[in-house]
């Protein structure tokens, strides 16, 4: 830290001059990592209004500069900034082959119903052992899960192991339990990811949860449940 970069920011070549002739302008990947240190560079209060200024005049930057910035970031970094915190999704692993499950039928139904149980037969069922990698400010945290199929549809059941898996138990929970959310922040502290109050730990497991399964998974999922019937 020094009097030219009280921020620590990541010093960073520009390409040149924008068509203005009004600030620097730089690569793209570049530019995503200008906007990410805005969110993700903890600042004490008291520097708040001087932390832009600092980041304007340490790359030679203007406002349209860090939209384009946040743009680009949208379009190609597969990343989200969230609350001070960056989180993406990762690769799947696919732990077990697929278990087929017994499905129980009720009895009673069957008979009420009228309906002859061959055209009545439910889709089978499978059970899948997975996981999916994330992470948050670059550090990989493991996301263990029971994946169910029946049909078009699917539904997991997480596990409690990790401390992502704990992160989703606890906003599941709906609590505000203090000593708890206190733990789980220990346990950040030790992988180096700063602390989260309740509304960015509710958000990151929103994150989680819209990006457990994606198109390539799909299609794996798919093609498998292809080979077993």
């Amino acid at each position: 830290m020094t009097d030219d970069n009280p921020y620590n920011f990541l010093p960073l070549q520009p390409t040149g001059r924008n068509e203005t002739d009004t600030a620097n302008t730089y690569a793209p990947e570049d530019m995503i990592k200008i906007y990410e240190q805005q969110f993700l560079i903890p600042v004490p209060e008291e520097q708040l209004t001087e932390f832009l200024p600092a980041l304007k005049s340490f790359y030679d930057i203007d406002n349209h500069t860090l939209d384009v910035s946040a743009i680009i970031f949208e379009a190609i970094a597969d990343a989200s900034i969230i609350y001070n915190h960056k989180i993406k999704a990762g690769r799947y692993q696919l732990l077990e082959g697929l278990v087929k499950e017994e499905l129980e039928h009720d009895e009673d139904d069957k008979n009420d119903s009228g309906v002859d149980s061959n055209d009545s037969e439910e889709a089978q069922a499978y059970t899948l052992e997975c996981k999916r990698t994330f992470f948050i400010n670059d550090i990989e945290m493991p996301y263990y899960f029971n994946l169910f199929i029946q049909g078009d549809s699917y539904s997991t059941l997480t596990k409690q192991d990790t401390l992502l898996e704990q992160m989703y138990w606890f906003a599941s929970d709906g609590t505000d339990d203090n000593e708890r959310l206190g733990t789980i922040n220990a346990q950040l502290a030790d992988l180096g990811i700063r602390a989260m109050d309740l509304a960015t730990l509710y958000q990151i497991v929103d994150y989680v949860e819209d990006h457990i399964i994606d198109d390539a998974m799909i299609e794996t999922l798919n093609k498998l449940l292809d080979d077993v019937e």
